[in-house]
């Protein structure tokens, strides 16, 4: 990813998103905090060097590594991360699900309404990027179908106050190629067309 990153600083290669699922880690971003660690050994921990702070990836998430030249598309982080949030909730909004964000709060969030009880907000995606030379790197993260309890191990990007939900926890059945399809679609809204490429080999 690093390196891809460069290679589009350079002019030596082409914009790039990866969609993969990772097995199950935490990573930490440059504002991790160590007590915000709680359970150290459950998983493999990785400095990632994105912003933000602790997160869980794995299975049944959907982890997308947006490679994007901010040079041609206007040096402005502020809005670079406001049209992530924008892809995230045009994709929830292919499964009807209302996405919305929070000022001070990073990631896209969900009310939760239960008769008699107050409303609840989770978090159904995270972001953490990083820019260098104008190009980003790392991305977002959304919660297709993954074991939720493993985000016990975390105080999930700082937040206390708050939990974390899935597509699947919302009651909704979609795997992760319907997943992947609502990304698509709204990322071309959002960004702009995109073309098809095949995965890297991986060593």
């Amino acid at each position: 990813m690093e390196a891809r990153a460069a290679a589009i600083a350079a002019g030596e290669a082409g914009e790039l998103v990866w969609l993969l699922e990772h097995p199950p880690l935490y990573t930490a971003g440059v504002s991790a905090k160590a007590a915000d660690l709680i359970d150290p050994d459950r998983f493999p921990v990785f400095e990632s060097g994105r912003g933000g702070q602790y997160t869980y990836h794995g299975p049944g998430q959907r982890v997308a590594y947006v490679m994007l030249d901010l040079t041609t598309r206007g040096r402005d982080v502020r809005a670079f991360v406001a049209a992530l949030e924008a892809w995230v909730i045009g994709a929830l909004d292919a499964f009807n699900v209302k996405g919305e964000v929070r000022e001070g709060r990073v990631g896209v969030w969900v009310e939760r309404r239960q008769p008699g009880a107050p409303v609840r907000e989770d978090k159904i995606a995270a972001i953490g990027v990083k820019l260098r030379k104008w190009v980003s790197f790392h991305g977002v993260s959304l919660n297709v179908e993954p074991d939720l309890g493993h985000f016990g191990g975390i105080v999930p990007c700082g937040v206390t106050e708050h939990g974390v939900t899935s597509l699947v926890d919302l009651g909704l059945p979609v795997t992760m190629d319907e997943a992947d399809e609502a990304l698509k679609s709204s990322f071309r809204e959002v960004f702009g067309e995109v073309v098809e490429a095949e995965p890297p080999p991986l060593p």
